[in-house]
């Protein structure tokens, strides 16, 4: 244990050569997360036989088990060695992944759905304990003057490594469906073990990753840390605001896959490419909210890109008129980019919005707030997706316009509700709830919406100018050294805001 005990004291050497490794953690994370997450999570489990119920339950678990993280800190305050405490729990919690792996080899489908169930349900609630010690660790790692830039470039780096794993397993899940008679399950399972291996190559990096000493300091308790943020009126009304949208986006945004592949009827492959592309935008468009975030205002920007986002939800229900039709592929492609470029705004700016809101001295605890109110919004809302979608299956609300005439008869389906196209409706009519929430929030330097839509057309389209030279895209491409760390903090421990790690992890 030696080997992995903590350092007083760390030199600037080891510092960038400890961020150098925290980069190449990052797209071993990430090779794990896309090969054993998301899309081929859920159409695993569809291909298992796995109920609207099961899928809700499925998407509810990662949020509801980061509540784990807050009496995990405890623990890592008592050991004070952040490393073992992440090492030995992702471990512990990644073995899992190979039980699920074997389900197709060793369970029949209701067996194999229980076993898939309780597997997540451990892996997320041991990772929680493990991302609990990775935030603080890289809080007191990174120099807090690159910790946007850094963050940033790991993040970018990770997702290009995630679009291009994401294309490759789809095609071999849809090679696989083509040219072999054995049931796509097992696919699935060779897939699951990459990302197993993935995982290990991910620990092997954290033990080389050097580790300060922790600094704990006295803290309340956490009943009395959310008290103290819901007796702030001002605070409390952002509570309000974001437990609302949370609980309105997780009611639709985990079924989008099993709408795809089921209703409308699209391969993996190109499910697998709307992702990428939505996602693409996300972290092109992250530069242009900060910017005009730090010229008037977070709830600015959250009042223009929360409509937007709900309306895109709303959209979702013209996908199908009552079946695909001629414009489903383009205006799911539609969708996919101004959902996008709304979620990088929204997800930017309720971060920081509760960061600046929070009082000096006490936006941990009231940071922390926000991410309970976000966990259990985010857990409650598909689980009651899931239970109560299939009730929706036989319904059908429509509006027609008819047109006789002497000499011709014909009808045009204006307006088609079916099956999870009540859903998305819900969410809408939530999500709007929540943006009328928001109006009651105080910010300083708030703007009207005509004011930001109109500076964010200006900014979309220098940029797009910039990205039509050689020039611009090896701006794009370029990324800040690491190794510029300043000179009063190489021999130092530093300090950052915990949330702003633990959001790219």
């Amino acid at each position: 244990m030696t080997l992995l005990a903590p350092r007083e004291h760390l030199t600037g050497e080891e510092v960038t050569k400890g961020l150098s490794i925290v980069l190449r953690d990052g797209l071993a994370t990430q090779a794990m997360v896309t090969l054993t997450g998301g899309i081929f999570l859920v159409a695993f489990a569809l291909s298992l036989g796995a109920s609207n119920t099961v899928i809700g339950l499925l998407a509810a678990i990662p949020p509801l088990a980061e509540l784990i993280q807050m009496p995990a800190i405890s623990l890592v305050e008592r050991l004070r060695n952040r490393r073992l405490i992440c090492i030995s729990a992702s471990l512990i919690a990644r073995l899992s992944w190979i039980v699920v792996a074997l389900i197709p080899f060793v369970f029949g489908p209701a067996a194999g759905i229980a076993v898939l169930v309780v597997s997540l349900i451990f892996y997320g609630s041991v990772s929680a304990v493990s991302h609990c010690s990775w935030s603080s660790w890289m809080r007191d790692l990174v120099p807090a003057e690159i910790l946007g830039a850094f963050f940033s470039k790991r993040m970018a780096l990770a997702m290009a490594l995630g679009a291009v794993l994401s294309l490759c397993a789809s095609i071999f899940i849809d090679y696989w469906q083509t040219h072999f008679s054995v049931p796509v399950t097992f696919a699935y399972s060779f897939i699951f073990i990459a990302g197993f291996i993935a995982g290990l190559i991910d620990i092997w990096l954290m033990a080389r990753m050097p580790e300060p000493l922790i600094r704990v300091a006295d803290t309340p308790s956490l009943f009395r840390q959310v008290r103290a943020a819901f007796s702030d009126e001002n605070f409390s009304r952002l509570i309000s605001f974001v437990g609302s949208w949370n609980f309105a986006v997780n009611l639709a945004a985990p079924f989008f896959t099993v709408y795809l592949l089921t209703r409308v009827g699209l391969d993996l492959t190109l499910v697998i490419i709307l992702a990428v592309l939505s996602q693409g935008v996300s972290v092109i468009s992250y530069q242009l909210w900060g910017n005009i975030a730090d010229r008037y205002s977070n709830k600015s920007v959250l009042r223009v890109a929360g409509p937007l986002f709900m309306l895109c939800i709303l959209g979702w229900t013209f996908t199908t008129m009552p079946e695909r039709h001629l414009l489903t592929l383009p205006l799911l492609v539609v969708l996919h980019v101004l959902m996008g470029l709304s979620t990088a705004g929204v997800t930017l700016a309720s971060a920081n919005i509760g960061l600046k809101l929070a009082p000096k001295g006490g936006a941990t605890s009231y940071l922390a707030t926000i991410n309970i109110t976000n966990s259990l919004a985010a857990g409650i809302a598909p689980i009651i997706g899931g239970m109560f979608v299939d009730y929706f299956a036989a319904a059908e609300l429509s509006l027609t316009l008819n047109w006789r005439s002497p000499g011709a008869v014909f009808a045009f389906q204006t307006f088609d509700l079916q099956y999870w196209d009540f859903f998305f409706f819900f969410a809408f009519l939530i999500g709007i709830y929540s943006i009328h929430r928001l109006a009651f929030v105080k910010e300083s330097g708030e703007v009207e919406e005509r004011v930001v839509v109109r500076d964010l057309i200006a900014r979309m389209s220098r940029e797009m100018r910039n990205l039509s030279t050689a020039g611009g895209l090896r701006y794009m491409l370029r990324f800040p050294a690491i190794d510029t760390i300043p000179d009063t903090e190489k021999d130092g421990e530093t300090s950052v805001p915990e949330h702003q790690i633990s959001e790219n992890r």
